[in-house]
């Protein structure tokens, strides 16, 4: 079986797992407070030249989201996001178990835009409805698509226009940076938004994500509402070497040549399969596609390849999703579509 299911289906890079094997019998501080995860978030500082800027290594992405939105609000105010949402839509209603309540809004492609900000500010009454106070995106979205420099530019001065918060949920955001039709650096990122997490887990990390908050305001005792969540792992120097191994080379290092391979391997599986006239779900630019196939081809397909049916069935179509990572090979890609070529021939 070949697996498209997700990107984080298998373990780590090998030179994160050589890292991790060559520091096992190191005494540290627990807790994040060791060398390792301070070396690791100055190289993040490095990497988006801000050396202001306050990094937290956390355990994962729900963890990464609920504890930013709860220690950035008030118990009054909300969040802004779309329907399709990480934060809203699989996440179990963590952030709504914080008491913040998240007012969704029907995007195009996945996105967010300033004119559904003044939408929710419109639908806000008074002391009887939250206030919305965070815009939360992902970049890239759930659908694969990405924020170009305009869109991200744009949302940045409607949230400041509204006094609010704009948070990125960078689960993905390798490969937003090393997709083909992107034009917005990780330095400009950093300048636009109050707080993004460059995601691990989902890139040739055993598991971890760097969170990069830019707003001292968003930063006050932050650690303290990690340990509440239950994110403050006692082993934090676990995440700091990865981190090291990730980053290493800057620009150049193994996440961003991991990510920019995962989103290859995604575009010959979507470049071969608009030749052959399939149709996709949404129009995703990343390592996540998704094709629109005949139920009686998903079935044969589901045999011999992992992935998930991402819509129910309609007239006789499933969309489907298919998921390249860093370890995606090439022979994977063509065997999928040798496959497929078959079945629809």
């Amino acid at each position: 079986m070949i697996y498209f299911r997700s990107d984080y289906s298998q373990g780590a890079h090998p030179k994160v797992m050589d890292a991790l094997v060559k520091t096992n019998f190191e005494h540290t501080d627990g807790y994040g407070l060791d060398e390792h995860c301070e070396h690791a978030a100055c190289m993040v500082q490095d990497l988006i030249d801000n050396h202001d800027c306050h990094v937290h290594m956390m355990v994962g992405g729900t963890p990464c989201n609920v504890t930013t939105i709860a220690a950035s609000l008030k118990p009054y105010e909300s969040v802004v996001s779309v329907r399709g949402g990480h934060a809203y839509f699989h996440e179990t209603g963590a952030v709504e178990g914080t008491g913040h309540r998240i007012v969704t809004m029907e995007g195009a492609n996945g996105k967010l835009t300033p004119e559904m900000i003044d939408q929710a500010w419109e639908e806000y009454e008074d002391e009887h409805t939250p206030i919305p106070k965070l815009c939360y995106i992902s970049q890239p979205t759930e659908i694969g698509t990405i924020y170009s420099k305009a869109e991200m530019t744009a949302l940045s001065e409607k949230c400041k226009a509204h006094n609010m918060l704009l948070y990125v949920d960078g689960a993905r955001l390798g490969c937003a940076l090393t997709c083909r039709d992107n034009d917005l650096t990780i330095q400009e990122l950093a300048t636009l938004c109050d707080a993004f997490y460059i995601g691990g887990t989902k890139n040739g990390a055993l598991f971890g994500e760097a969170l990069v908050i830019l707003n001292d305001t968003m930063n006050d005792h932050f650690r303290w509402m990690i340990k509440r969540q239950c994110g403050l792992l006692a082993k934090g120097r676990l995440i700091g070497v990865q981190f090291e191994a990730l980053l290493e080379g800057g620009m150049d290092s193994i996440y961003f040549s991991m990510a920019s391979h995962a989103n290859e391997m995604a575009a010959l599986l979507r470049d071969s399969l608009t030749e052959l006239g399939v149709p996709f779900f949404g129009s995703s630019q990343t390592n996540q596609i998704f094709p629109v196939l005949p139920t009686a081809v998903v079935k044969e397909l589901e045999k011999d390849f992992f992935f998930y049916e991402w819509a129910p069935e309609k007239n006789g179509m499933i969309p489907i999703r298919l998921v390249t990572a860093w370890g995606t090979t090439k022979d994977d890609v063509e065997a999928f579509l040798r496959t497929i070529k078959k079945l629809l021939s």
